[in-house]
């Protein structure tokens, strides 16, 4: 059917949501040429008394409010009337949004690309909160919210999980009894996704070279890590699996482990959910620094003051990134580049300069200088490098708001 408020060419103004437990996150764009960021924020500890605002403008003003929010409809409704407002609002009023872009952590087997938000999408969604208890319900939450307080605004679903269905049965199949894939969906999935596609899109535009020519090792690194193997735009592999559990030491999370230290774990007297905790929020850098802290920026200073215990932190983190980049390189048959994004990957010179300086082998050489670099797009190889090092900042909203907007300007 035709949808009057969609435009021939797309939506015009986007407001994506990132619904969590008891957060909203949002960003409201302008989808011209120039995709601009109008405002964005967070809506924190939503159900409790001491629930706040922070919501910040494209041109830098920010405003914070305290006060009890009840449920995600009254945060909804308090991030319209600020971003509606007459002195620090972007928007005439509500009724000026296009469209709602929704990140949903997990699509399952079913989806493989954005999607409009039907009843029968939204009873996918709820079904794949098996493999993601902690963050489908929220995401539908939400959803659902923006139904009744954005009554005729059309709603899409951008998988966390979609970017990364190009894998073949090699990468995302385990190697345990075919009917349990069959019967559960018991595979790897990968998360991140549209980091890694907005940062391989984002690096195809910086070597002013088509997607479809390059083969890239994507290391989106931050408090979760992961790393994507893409060729021509396809993902050939990605390292977190049916849960963001697997792959890269992280914050708080194990990466890679033997799975039989679970059932140790378990016959020396663990149930499951201390195990969960265990593994999902006390391992990681925090495990292993003993710092009370996974923040890299922390274990870095306390290796840098000669603790023992930080620099095998800061060294196991190092040594697994290593490992994966020279596996995905030989999966790939050479790489045009490593790209390195996420809150330690933009912003960590000390880990780039450590990771760059062990891939000599792959043609991948540091240029100090260069690696001097915060927060923006560069070049931190030196010219000799075939095998470039690139830092790139990513941009999961605007992906998001992309894949709203590429969802419906073909509605019908």
């Amino acid at each position: 059917m035709n949808d009057a408020r969609i435009p021939p060419s797309g939506p015009e103004v986007v407001l994506v949501l990132n619904s969590g437990v008891s957060f909203v996150e949002f960003e409201v764009f302008r989808m011209a040429k120039e995709q601009r960021m109008l405002a964005k924020g967070i809506v924190e500890r939503i159900g409790q008394k001491d629930s706040h605002l922070t919501y910040e403008r494209y041109d830098g003003h920010e405003v914070k409010e305290k006060g009890p929010i009840q449920d995600i409809h009254e945060a909804l409704q308090l991030v319209c009337e600020r971003c509606a407002d007459s002195h620090f609002g972007v928007l005439e009023s509500a009724a000026q949004l296009d469209a709602i872009g929704h990140r949903v952590v997990h699509g399952g087997e079913k989806f493989h690309e954005s999607t409009r938000i039907t009843e029968a999408v939204k009873k996918s969604i709820a079904d794949c909160a098996s493999l993601a208890p902690l963050h489908n319900p929220a995401n539908l939450q939400g959803i659902e919210a923006c139904e009744k307080a954005f009554p005729g605004v059309p709603n899409v679903a951008v998988f966390d999980t979609a970017f990364h269905h190009s894998m073949p049965p090699s990468s995302y199949l385990y190697a345990i009894p075919y009917e349990l894939y069959e019967k559960y969906g018991v595979r790897k999935y990968g998360f991140h996704g549209c980091s890694h596609q907005y940062v391989a899109e984002a690096t195809a535009s910086y070597f002013q070279k088509p997607l479809g020519d390059l083969k890239l090792i994507t290391c989106h690194l931050g408090k979760g890590c992961s790393i994507t193997a893409i060729d021509k735009g396809q993902v050939v592999d990605t390292s977190m699996g049916m849960t963001p559990l697997p792959g890269l030491v992280m914050g708080t999370r194990c990466g890679d482990i033997d799975p039989a230290v679970i059932l140790y774990l378990a016959n020396e007297g663990m149930n499951a959910d201390e195990i969960d905790e265990l593994l999902n929020k006390k391992s990681g850098l925090l495990g292993i620094a003993g710092l009370g802290s996974g923040d890299m920026r922390d274990v870095i200073d306390a290796a840098n003051k000669s603790n023992e215990q930080a620099a095998r932190a800061l060294w196991t983190f190092v040594q697994r990134l290593v490992s994966y980049i020279g596996a995905y390189y030989t999966i790939l048959e050479g790489a045009d580049a490593v790209v390195f994004t996420g809150g330690i990957g933009e912003n960590s010179p000390y880990v780039r300069s450590r990771v760059v300086g062990q891939l000599g082998v792959l043609g991948c050489h540091l240029d100090e200088a260069r690696n001097y670099v915060v927060g923006r797009a560069a070049l931190i190889s030196d010219e000799r490098s075939t095998l470039k090092a690139l830092v790139m900042p990513t941009n999961e909203e605007l992906m998001i708001a992309r894949e709203t907007v590429h969802v419906l300007a073909g509605a019908v």
